[in-house]
């Protein structure tokens, strides 16, 4: 079976400069993809491709297994839903916002209320029915966007970053009634966002942009794990990369020796002599006193100087110099426990399993 939505060789460009570059993207039916990556990486412009609001210079997108081009447009509008950042609400109800795109295609007085009454009180804004829309919070009006979106009933949603305007306490309760409908109405998505988290809560797969140019796709959680590069595994949090090169290898298990000249022990297939980079999270690395590091699994341990003790939220980041940067993160409990000061010396241990390899050119 086909995929519904499927993007071929395509390319963008804008005063001759290609801002995307997508070979090949499929989307299943009933599907949530989310499009992940920095500000500037062209996800909007992916998007706004998709709605055919923005030209595509090469390469073709399938709907269905047909070129959106020879889709009539107005009858392309219908199969769509369409929310942005900025809901772009009407000066009028709560009720007639929604309402709008059902009057657009003529459906009859009774068909209206039904169902936009439905969608109101699936986004929990029936109280604001008939409240106007400029006396609307952020949240309540995205809530608005959204229902004016799935009363149309779409065969394709396309959603670009619609929580990031909005505080905190409402973007999580909003992002959890929205997991809630897509996993109900099993509509098709194209999720926006530079949010990890959205990614991960939303997301069936997630397709990585960078630079322009769409660089992984995959199980978030095998994306976010196993990066197919630097940029993408900076981008997911892999905040060490360090340069290595493999000196052996046995049943899976390597030895590499990092550029600062300290041996690590990791799981990976690579042959010797290969350049990798090591890719290490701060979430998997433990510290212990330098002289004290008791018996674990952990394979490698590594020692230096703290440089720096940052706070992050209910943590601290701890940076040691082991000859290269190595973070870890440490609940404030621990770093009293270990009397974690800068300059005081330290051991940071994790286990093979943890190190994630990426070969070099």
């Amino acid at each position: 079976m086909s995929a519904f939505l499927d993007i071929r060789n395509l390319e963008i460009f804008r005063q001759k400069h290609k801002v995307l570059s997508v070979s090949q993207l499929l989307v299943e039916r009933g599907e949530v993809l989310a499009v992940i990556g920095p500000n500037g990486a062209g996800k909007s412009t992916l998007l706004l491709a998709l709605s055919r609001l923005l030209p595509v210079d090469r390469g073709e997108i399938f709907m269905d297994g047909q070129s959106v081009q020879q889709i009539n447009p107005l009858a392309f509008r219908r199969k769509l839903g369409l929310v942005l950042q900025d809901p772009l609400l009407l000066d009028h109800t709560v009720f007639e916002n929604v309402a709008t795109g059902l009057r657009f295609r003529g459906e009859a007085q009774r068909i209206v209320r039904q169902r936009v009454d439905a969608w109101l009180e699936r986004l929990a804004i029936q109280h604001l029915r008939d409240r106007p829309a400029h006396r609307l919070s952020g949240g309540e009006a995205q809530r608005v966007s959204l229902a004016r979106a799935f009363v149309l009933e779409p065969e394709l949603l396309l959603l670009d970053e619609p929580f990031s305007a909005l505080d905190a306490p409402t973007r999580i309760r909003l992002v959890d009634d929205i997991q809630a409908l897509l996993q109900t109405t099993h509509t098709t998505t194209v999720f926006i966002t530079h949010d990890l988290d959205e990614a991960l809560r939303l997301g069936q797969r997630v397709a990585v942009l960078i630079g322009g140019q769409l660089r992984q796709v995959g199980q978030p959680q095998s994306v976010f794990s196993a990066p197919a590069d630097p940029d993408v595994a900076a981008f997911v949090g892999v905040e060490m990369v360090i340069p290595a090169e493999v000196r052996s290898g046995q049943d899976g298990m390597l030895t590499v020796r990092t550029s600062a000249g300290s041996d690590l022990t990791l799981i990976g297939d690579a042959a010797p002599g290969q350049a990798v980079y090591v890719c290490l999270r701060p979430e998997d690395i433990t510290l212990w006193p330098e002289d004290d590091i008791p018996l674990s699994s952990a394979r490698n341990t590594l020692h230096g100087a703290i440089q720096r003790i940052l706070p992050q939220g209910a943590l601290l980041r701890v940076v040691i110099d082991c000859g290269f940067p190595v973070t870890a993160l440490v609940t404030r409990l621990s770093a009293q426990e270990l009397s974690l000061v800068e300059g005081k010396r330290v051991s940071a241990s994790f286990k093979a399993s943890a190190v994630h390899l990426i070969k070099r050119q």
